[in-house]
């Protein structure tokens, strides 16, 4: 079988049910661990790895065991990390610290979405992505020096983004092959999550290291 969102068939073998989507989501879990080791800006930027990281564990759960409540595991993560990253970036455009209800209530908003099912859910999660991104990229038009990196790092999440469209969802879709859509978009997506974190916690007048932008 096939899972909803994905093109990969799914083996009742073990833990492991897609192999391409599931080795992948590690890519979240290495690229959360990688932004909380270094931890540039404090307690911001280690909420921000750690949730990378739950992405991570989410997908893995969805695309390895896929018991009754992965979608509970895959979904609120994803859209807890989509309103963290937009009320960050809020936060930094309008100059006053929002508070963090902006997205804690996110988690509870999500669980009526998820049991409504996948057409709700993923609504919710593209109206997320849509506020996080145009925050974002309000923030980088008004900071030069905050534009580079948050362009590379759209860009890397959109092309992500539409490349597993296409793969899980035209006739492009090969679900026995061992070239997924959906694992590419899971490496690009993680890929561009690092590559924002030097943005987050960043306050009003600092600059990235040049190592890092």
């Amino acid at each position: 079988m096939m899972l909803v969102t994905a093109c990969e068939l799914y083996r009742d073998a073990g833990f492991i049910g897609q192999p391409a989507a599931a080795v992948t989501s590690l890519a979240f879990v290495i690229a959360g661990l990688a932004v909380v080791a270094r931890r540039p800006h404090g307690a911001p930027t280690v909420i921000y790895g750690l949730l990378v990281v739950a992405v991570g564990a989410g997908s893995l759960v969805a695309h390895g065991p896929n018991p009754a409540w992965q979608a509970y595991a895959h979904d609120i993560p994803i859209a807890t990390l989509l309103a963290y990253i937009a009320v960050d970036a809020a936060s930094d455009r309008f100059g006053r610290r929002l508070s963090p209800v902006w997205w804690l209530v996110v988690p509870v908003v999500m669980i009526p979405a998820v049991a409504a099912g996948p057409t709700v859910s993923t609504i919710v999660q593209a109206i997320l992505a849509a506020i996080a991104v145009g925050f974002g990229l309000e923030r980088a038009r008004v900071r030069p020096q905050l534009r580079r990196t948050t362009i590379v790092a759209v860009l890397l999440l959109v092309s992500g983004a539409l490349f597993g469209t296409i793969g899980d969802r035209t006739s492009i879709c090969r679900p026995s092959s061992v070239l997924q859509g959906h694992a590419l978009w899971h490496v690009l997506a993680a890929a561009g999550l690092w590559r924002l974190a030097p943005t987050i916690g960043r306050a009003r007048g600092e600059t990235p290291p040049s190592r890092i932008r």
